[in-house]
């Protein structure tokens, strides 16, 4: 990408204001990068395991993303900038495999590929991408962690349609 598209991702990424925001880039840069997209996704955020960040269920429109890694990532970083490339390292890697890519042998070098190409090589979704997104929580003993389980909540207006039905 030219310079000032890596810009404007950067200032687009570190100006989000919640999921949504951060989707709404994530599928643009796939769609910039790979010329694949897929509409109607919904976000859910669940309590799981601290060694999952993410799971998108194989034949459905969803992502489930770690609420308590989120909220741990954003008490332990304190950078809007870094808790969103977080994220959205977590939904790129969910979003591509709902879109057919199955294996992880081929879902992790995408990762990369999207980041590097729209953020450039020494930018924060490109490190988590390179080094996994762990790398934020490293020294943390996140094995002796436990989060309360809470109930799994959808986010409203995840993704609005760009289409009117009724014209």
């Amino acid at each position: 990408m030219p310079p000032d598209e890596i810009e404007e991702n950067r200032k687009r990424l570190e100006s989000a204001q919640g999921y949504s925001e951060v989707w709404r880039l994530t599928k643009h840069n796939v769609r910039k990068v790979l010329d694949k997209g897929r509409s109607s996704m919904m976000l859910f955020l669940d309590d799981m395991p601290l060694r999952l960040g993410a799971y998108h269920p194989l034949g459905t429109n969803n992502i489930v993303l770690n609420r308590a890694l989120v909220q741990i990532v954003e008490a332990t970083t304190n950078s809007t900038k870094l808790l969103n490339a977080f994220v959205y390292v977590l939904l790129l890697h969910e979003y591509l495999h709902a879109l057919g890519y199955v294996r992880e042998t081929q879902v992790r070098p995408l990762v990369y590929q999207v980041s590097k190409d729209c953020f450039g090589e020494e930018y924060a979704t490109t490190q988590l991408a390179k080094l996994g997104p762990w790398s934020l929580l490293q020294g943390l003993p996140l094995d002796r962690l436990k989060a309360p389980k809470k109930v799994i909540e959808i986010v409203k207006d995840f993704e609005k349609a760009n289409r009117r039905y009724i014209v």
